[in-house]
């Protein structure tokens, strides 16, 4: 038993780069609970707070693994969170929980959609379809909000997209477990998931073997879009209110999420459990950062620097 133990932990550090993010969530975690004890880190009421601010950018996340994993990038998610709430709240206005829901889904069809479009049969790269789609998003959600807050007053949604809990456990945690394991399934065990890492992995191969490449990039980025949506609306859920600026930034995070979780920039590979480490690493450094009592300005200076080494690692591995 023992010879079995040193033999997994000999072969868990001889692929230390591989396991970099599991690492470094526990040397992280285990800096701030030291250097910040004193000041409620590991009261359990904080660490669910963690997963309260962390879980819509896990379930973008997972969605951006798959688009990553294919060759391809979303810039547009944050964006489309954001739009997703203002929706959302203005249907359930009219229509009630359901239609909200409706409205907050047919957003993200409807932008992922039109993103895969332009992308596989247009022919523009992801990364300027999806940069100019932010700034539609962004600009159609400040439009028809009129740059105000459109509260949500039905608790039943609120309740079930975020703002619940079943006893101390959140209602955010059950969803981003339900869609990881979704996405770890999807991604792993799926002809889907197969084709997508084929397609990332080498475009021309995989068109030869039989793969429409085509499609599988647009199926891509309409789940991205899906998960953006879903997303803003848990936000929404969660604030009881849609807003233009929720969301806003979040594919920083989202990107830096799946990378650090062992997702290669360049395509081909992909870890959905990693991905979800990842993010929860970031949510566990926003949260030491703030109360450490660093500005906002300081934070965003640290994600950038995750996001570096993220590159960084990730080009190494390949």
């Amino acid at each position: 038993m023992a010879k079995a133990a040193t033999t997994l932990t000999g072969a868990f550090f001889a692929n230390w780069r591989q396991n970099i993010i599991y690492i470094g969530f526990v040397v992280i975690f285990v800096v701030f609970a030291l250097t910040l004890s004193d000041k409620g880190f590991l009261n359990p009421n904080n660490l669910l707070n963690i997963v309260r601010q962390t879980a819509m950018i896990a379930v973008m996340a997972v969605a951006m693994t798959f688009v990553l994993s294919a060759g391809e990038i979303d810039l547009s998610v944050g964006a489309v969170a954001g739009l997703a709430t203002v929706t959302v709240a203005m249907a359930i206005a009219v229509a009630g929980p359901v239609g909200g829901v409706l409205a907050g889904l047919a957003t993200g069809l409807a932008v992922g959609m039109f993103n895969g479009w332009l992308t596989t049969k247009v022919g523009i790269p992801s990364f300027l379809t999806t940069l100019a789609m932010m700034g539609i998003a962004k600009g159609v959600a400040m439009w028809i909000s009129d740059t105000a807050a459109v509260p949500i007053l039905s608790p039943s949604y609120s309740w079930v997209f975020g703002g619940g809990s079943v006893g101390p456990i959140p209602v955010l945690m059950f969803w981003m477990a339900l869609i990881a394991g979704v996405g770890h399934v999807a991604l792993r065990r799926s002809g889907f998931g197969r084709r997508v890492l084929a397609t990332g992995g080498g475009e021309t191969a995989a068109r030869y073997s039989g793969i429409d490449t085509a499609s599988i990039k647009f199926r891509v980025l309409v789940l991205s879009s899906c998960a953006a949506a879903l997303a803003g609306m848990l936000y929404a859920g969660r604030l009881q209110s849609g807003r233009f600026q929720l969301g806003e930034g979040d594919e920083l995070s989202v990107i830096a999420a799946a990378v650090l979780g062992g997702t290669s920039l360049f395509g081909g590979k992909g870890t959905v459990i990693g991905t979800i480490v990842g993010a929860l690493m970031i949510g566990l450094i926003n949260n030491g950062l703030i109360l450490m009592g660093l500005e906002f300005s300081q934070q965003l200076i640290a994600r950038g620097g995750i996001i570096i080494l993220a590159v960084a690692l990730s080009q190494k591995k390949r």
